[in-house]
This record gives C-alpha cells, sequence and structure tokens, in this order.
C-alpha cells in the first residue's frame, strides 16, 4: 500500500512563505535597481556650469559613514551589541579590510584611466568587468555554471557594450569637432588598466560574497566592520588629496544628500544580496539599472533614445530568462 502524507495544512503554508519571500526579493532588487540607475541623472542635475559643485572625496567618505552609523544603529536595535562589549579578534575582523583597499583603489584606477582613453572607450570596456566577475565567482567560490547560464552572462557584458555603443556620438563629426569634443581613442597601457579595474572590481565582489558568507555573525555586525575600515580608508583619501580646492562639505545641496542616502542604501541592501543571494545577482542589478538610467535621463535632461535602446533591452531580458529559469 502506498501512503501518501498529509501535506494539505502544511503547504498553503509553504507556498505563501515561497510568494512572500519572491515578493520581498523582488521588491529588494527592484529598488537598487532605481538607485542605481538614478545615480548618474542625479549628478547630472547637481552640476553648476558643467562641474560638480562638490569635492567627490567627501561624498564618498559621507556614504560610507552614513552605512556604518546605520548598521550601528540596526546592530543596537536588534540587541546585537553584546559582540561589541569585548574587543574582536584580528583575525576575525581583518578579512574585511581587503574590500574596502579593493573599492578605494577601484575608484583611483577609475581616475588614472582617464588619461590613456576618452570616457567612452571606458563606459564600452568596463563591461568587462562582468565577465571577471562571473570567472572569479566559478573559480573562486567553486560554482559551477551550466552552458545555458554563460550564454546568459554573455549576453549581459553584450547588452551593456550595445548601451555604451548607442550612446556614443559618432554619427556626427562635423559637431565633435565644432565642440572640440575629446575623439575616441585608447592606449595599450589604458588597456591594461581597464582589464586591471575589471579584475579587482570582480575579485571585491567575490571576496566580500565569500567573507560574508563564511563568518556566521549578524550582517549588521559584518556590515560595521566592512564600513569602519571603508570610513578610515576613504577619510585617509579623502584628507591625502591635494587635487580639490573645496573644503570638505561645499557644494552640498538637497540632491548631493539624496545621492548620499541613495548609495548608501544601495551598500546595505547589497550586502544582503550578496550575504543571501549570490554576485552574479549584482551583475543583473547593475545591467538593469542602465536601463532605468536611459528612462530617467530621457524624462528628466531631455536626452533622446535611439531605436538600438531595445536591444539592450531584449538582450537583459533574455540573459535574465536563461541565468534564472
Amino acid at each position: 500500500m502506498i501512503v501518501i502524507p498529509n501535506v494539505g495544512t502544511s503547504s498553503p503554508a509553504r507556498i505563501r512563505r515561497f510568494w512572500v519571500k519572491r515578493i520581498q526579493w523582488g521588491l529588494l532588487l527592484g529598488l537598487m535597481v532605481v538607485i542605481y540607475g538614478s545615480h548618474a541623472p542625479l549628478i547630472t542635475l547637481t552640476k553648476v556650469d558643467g562641474r560638480v559643485p562638490f569635492n567627490p572625496s567627501s561624498c564618498v567618505v559621507m556614504i560610507e559613514l552614513t552605512k556604518l552609523l546605520i548598521s550601528l544603529a540596526t546592530l543596537v536595535l536588534t540587541g546585537g551589541t553584546s559582540a561589541l562589549r569585548a574587543p574582536p579578534h584580528l583575525v576575525l575582523v581583518a578579512p574585511y579590510a581587503v574590500p574596502a583597499i579593493l573599492y578605494a583603489l577601484n575608484n583611483n584606477l577609475i581616475v588614472v584611466m582617464q588619461a590613456y582613453m576618452d570616457p567612452s572607450s571606458y563606459q564600452v570596456l568596463s563591461n568587462l568587468k562582468i565577465a571577471s566577475t562571473a570567472l572569479l565567482y566559478s573559480v573562486c567560490l567553486g560554482k559551477r555554471l551550466r552552458a545555458a547560464q554563460w550564454l546568459a552572462l554573455g549576453l549581459l557584458m553584450g547588452a551593456g557594450v550595445c548601451h555604451s555603443y548607442s550612446s556614443l556620438d559618432t554619427g556626427y563629426p562635423e559637431r565633435a569637432e565644432a565642440e572640440d569634443g575629446p575623439e575616441l581613442h585608447i592606449t595599450a597601457w589604458g588597456l591594461f588598466l581597464v582589464l586591471v579595474y575589471c579584475c579587482v572590481s570582480g575579485l571585491a565582489a567575490v571576496y566580500t560574497e565569500r567573507v560574508l558568507k563564511s563568518q556566521k555573525l549578524p550582517l549588521s555586525l559584518q556590515n560595521l566592520y566592512l564600513y569602519v575600515f571603508g570610513v578610515a580608508i576613504n577619510g585617509l583619501s579623502a584628507l591625502s588629496s591635494v587635487a580639490s580646492d573645496k573644503s570638505f562639505l561645499e557644494g552640498y545641496s538637497g540632491a548631493v544628500w539624496l545621492i548620499i542616502a541613495g548609495q548608501a542604501a544601495n551598500g546595505l541592501l547589497m550586502s544582503v544580496v550578496l550575504k543571501h543571494g549570490s554576485g552574479i545577482t549584482r551583475l543583473f542589478v547593475i545591467s538593469c539599472s542602465m536601463l532605468v538610467n536611459a528612462l530617467l535621463s530621457w524624462a528628466t535632461l531631455g536626452l533622446q533614445l535611439t531605436p538600438l535602446f531595445l536591444l539592450p533591452v531584449s538582450m537583459v531580458a533574455l540573459a535574465g530568462y536563461l541565468y534564472y529559469m
């Protein structure tokens, strides 16, 4: 006789929990996409006479400080302050310094690279970080991806290239000459720096995911460790910067504080994704955000969308279907 267990009473509860979790993840990822996508348009709106009126280094420090304070407040509200009563072991805390160093290195690489290539070439080639992140994710975390998933990531990278290429102003050379705009160019040293940037970016994401998942600590405490180093390293970078003639909080407006709040929220939400999801999900968030960026730029800044815009939209949608289905 075949015995069928009585799952009728528990099945609806499981289904409810399943859909509640999916809705929560959908809202979280949707919020991240909107914040990522609105970052560049918000920076554009803050510009005065074509230049940002604030010190970018101080803005990064304020973002890290905001994430640190929110992490501390979360730890207090959840009753996790007992972990702070005794000094933490150096072996436990030291790994959290690595992501801060890697991200600080990447921030400086972005600035250095501008001397060896034009911004449009950087925008196109920076999509290689999708490939580097996927390779490091597979090798360092031992995650085996199916052929369809590799194809999906290839489509994701192709969508980024198509989107970046559609913004290149190559159809009007006479206008570019009239405006003395920078020509498309890249040196061998610039190409090397792009490859280093993409590898460091992928390594930072993969390493952070490994640290967050390997230690059985509350996420708020792990974020506290992460952002203590983030504030320290970026603070030293801001203090040692002699290129800026602006004071620390000079030029801050409502839009700048909105940028700080949004980026701080995005960093905290990304920790949730890396702790309970994967770094590949981060790549999809970034790719979807470039589409939101284009739509917001069209709606608020008056930029024109070309028919080519539909191609990266379709590629991102197909990539998501291939990877997660």
